[in-house]
């Protein structure tokens, strides 16, 4: 009888496992506006079962099956018409999915053989932007003859996102930042004559975006520097040397031109 016993209770606390375990526990989900997120009961619906989803600190019904029917409720005013329902599990989609429907989402599921719960909290990230990287002139090391380029890596209007250098798989610096819409940057300096592989990578919790550094189109040596500024003068001098070569030209072309008119006007006033 004892035996008996013990074996409903411990019948009994793995009922209670089962269909009670989980109240308190929330799963996170993270998702990118615009994209779309189910949110899974994990089960099957049966014919008498009750599947209802809640959303927000009020735990407004948002969503319900009950003897296979679907009700909405006021889902037509919170998320319009991005609710979509699975018949056969209950699952939650959301289409569409906007910054305002951030929050915590409620499962409960009625059925004979007792009732459980889910808890799921969704945060909307906004898309990320294409980082952007713009470069100075090469300034000399006050310490060293090196020549280096200054780098600056930007983002605008960003929130919940960390920006980084990375220099080949190795992160050479970061930034991270919480509030919203605000614009980072993060510099860099690199040696014009390294060919180590740079990189500039925003991301949260959900993507990332990546522009990969061009040297030689930002970072221009010393030798190009001294090139151009000889390459310009060079081609003021050819082009002032061609323009006096040219009026020479013109100036003995037209004393030429004089000398022979010139008797020929005399023979016509005598």
């Amino acid at each position: 009888m004892l035996a008996y016993i013990s074996c409903l209770i411990w019948l009994f606390i793995c009922v209670e496992g089962v269909f009670g375990a989980g109240t308190d526990e929330v799963k996170p989900v993270s998702v990118t506006e615009g994209d779309s997120v189910s949110l899974n009961t994990d089960v099957q619906v049966q014919s008498k079962d009750q599947i209802l989803w809640m959303f927000g600190p009020r735990e407004t019904r948002i969503a319900e099956i009950y003897k296979k029917n679907i009700d909405m409720f006021d889902s037509d005013v919170t998320f319009g018409d991005r609710l979509q329902m699975d018949s056969q599990t209950g699952s939650l989609t959301i289409r569409n999915i906007r910054s305002e429907h951030t929050g915590l989402y409620k499962l409960q599921i009625l059925s004979t053989r007792g009732t459980s719960y889910k808890k799921f909290n969704v945060t909307v990230y906004a898309p990320l932007p294409i980082p952007i990287i713009t470069g100075d002139c090469p300034s000399s090391s006050s310490s060293s003859s090196s020549q280096y380029c200054s780098l600056v890596c930007s983002v605008l209007n960003v929130s919940d996102v960390t920006l980084s250098w990375y220099k080949g798989m190795s992160v050479l610096s970061n930034i991270s930042v919480s509030d919203l819409s605000i614009s980072l940057s993060l510099p860099l300096d690199v040696e014009y004559q390294d060919k180590n592989t740079y990189r500039c990578v925003i991301n949260n919790p959900v993507r990332n975006q990546t522009t990969h550094l061009d040297i030689t189109q930002l970072c221009h040596t010393s030798a190009e520097a001294v090139h151009s500024e000889s390459v310009i003068p060079s081609l003021i001098y050819a082009v002032l040397g061609t323009t006096a070569v040219a009026l020479l030209f013109f100036h003995v072309r037209s004393r030429q031109v004089d000398k022979r008119t010139c008797p020929l006007a005399q023979s016509g006033r005598k």
